[in-house]
């Protein structure tokens, strides 16, 4: 295997695993820097969603305890039934439309210029969204949620599908402007990841197995391995930061980080890749 290629594997993975429950959108950023590392070809596509996974696994274990009590109690408990239907039920409309525009999506909006632009209105509505006067949230824990809560959330997540908008953040601010407290959208945000990145992960490894063979093992090895480790402590860090910090130093630097690449990209100073 190509050391030069393992390198950006690992680049990628941690880009992958800073980015993915920060709301400034992972796949943008996994768009711009296979850009600039001239790692965006059909096979870097799916290792880009492949490598969810190792992202994924971080938030199961930060969040052991919950997932482990939730499937112990599932046969017996209604609470715990009733947070897992939650997170099937904001599921759903992710699979729906994923399966019914995904190809269309990724055919025309997967470019850097597209991606910088959803970057800044992204920044635009979270700054809104934290300057709006707040209202008292109805829901401060995830198992206060009910059914129609929890559809909100996922087609709140749908938002997501464009690059550049940020799953986690689409998630978290709509969570809130829906009436979850900070740190319950948050915590949803996350239980809502496990199923709708580990499907997204599961479905693109299957659909595009032409395109792979037992000699890429190395490379999703270490995109998988690196994108759990930076996730793992990015994960526990923003759930500290979110106790007594508001969303807008991410807004800004999603403002920032588009104006840079739109401007780099119109000015020829970077060529940006589609």
């Amino acid at each position: 295997m190509d050391v030069v290629l393992l390198v950006k594997a690992a680049v990628m993975g941690v880009v992958e695993g800073l980015t993915e429950f920060l709301p400034v959108s992972s796949t943008g950023h996994l768009i711009l820097a296979g850009a600039l590392l001239g790692f965006d070809d059909d096979k870097a596509k799916v290792f880009d969603i492949a490598i969810q996974t190792g992202a994924i696994l971080a938030v199961i274990i930060v969040y052991w305890q919950k997932i482990r009590q939730t499937l112990v109690a599932l046969p017996t408990e209604r609470q715990a039934q009733r947070f897992a239907l939650n997170v099937l039920i904001a599921f759903i409309p992710a699979v729906v439309l994923g399966l019914l525009f995904g190809k269309a999506i990724k055919a025309h909006l997967f470019t850097p210029v597209v991606v910088a632009s959803t970057f800044i209105i992204g920044g635009l509505i979270i700054l809104w969204a934290e300057k709006r006067p707040q209202a008292a949230a109805r829901i401060h824990e995830v198992d206060q949620m009910g059914p129609l809560d929890a559809l909100k959330v996922g087609l709140v997540q749908c938002l997501a599908m464009v690059p550049g908008t940020s799953r986690s953040g689409a998630t978290i601010i709509g969570g809130m402007l829906l009436g979850l407290s900070r740190k319950a959208a948050t915590d949803f945000s996350f239980y809502l990841a496990i199923p709708t990145l580990i499907g997204a992960g599961v479905y693109s490894l299957y659909k595009e197995r032409a395109l792979l063979s037992a000699a890429d093992l190395p490379l999703f090895g270490v995109g998988l391995l690196f994108s759990f480790v930076s996730a793992w402590f990015c994960v526990r860090w923003l759930l500290r930061y979110i106790s007594t910090h508001s969303f807008v130093p991410f807004a800004w630097y999603r403002i920032a980080f588009g104006i840079v690449v739109l401007a780099t990209a119109w000015s020829g100073v970077v060529v940006w890749a589609a």
